[in-house]
């Protein structure tokens, strides 16, 4: 198993991770398809300037997994007093034929590294079901977040 930093060549399968992700977890095509057309516009600039950034893991050349991550602005919070910064987990995506080896929990422990090496003491992340198991066995927990879509006047 190979694994590399993400570069701007990789908008392609991060998008495609991204919907492969949310699909699974159940969201519609339609929802999809303009999410996906939105995040790749998004993403481009973004990793072409580091701000997304993470890794792949590749078996024989293909892309097997991979993890998003990105550094917030954030006030000093009592969970993370000294700092001014979160890190930011997103698009933790290994592909069906690559499951339960490991390749998760060993980009989550890359993403915990290039944290640390950021400074970064304290991260989020929004879990699927199908990924809480991991997320908790690797020390994550929930938080009293809550979430609201706000109605268009």
């Amino acid at each position: 198993m190979d694994v590399r930093p993400l570069c701007p060549n990789d908008l392609d399968v991060v998008c495609r991770h991204r919907e492969a992700m949310f699909r699974e977890a159940g969201r519609d095509e339609a929802t999809l398809r303009t999410m996906t057309a939105h995040f790749r516009a998004w993403l481009a600039p973004r990793l072409t300037d580091g701000t997304y950034f993470g890794y792949l893991a590749s078996e024989r050349e293909a892309v097997v997994a991979g993890i998003g991550l990105m550094l917030l602005d954030w006030p000093p919070h009592p969970s993370h007093p000294e700092t001014d910064r979160r890190g930011y987990v997103l698009n933790v995506y290994v592909e069906p034929g690559a499951r339960r080896r490991g390749l998760a929990h060993a980009l989550m422990q890359r993403a915990d590294a290039e944290f640390a090496r950021c400074g970064v003491t304290y991260a989020i992340l929004h879990a699927t079901a199908q990924g809480r198991p991991l997320y908790e066995a690797l020390g994550w927990r929930g938080t009293t977040e809550m979430a609201r879509i706000v109605p268009r006047p």
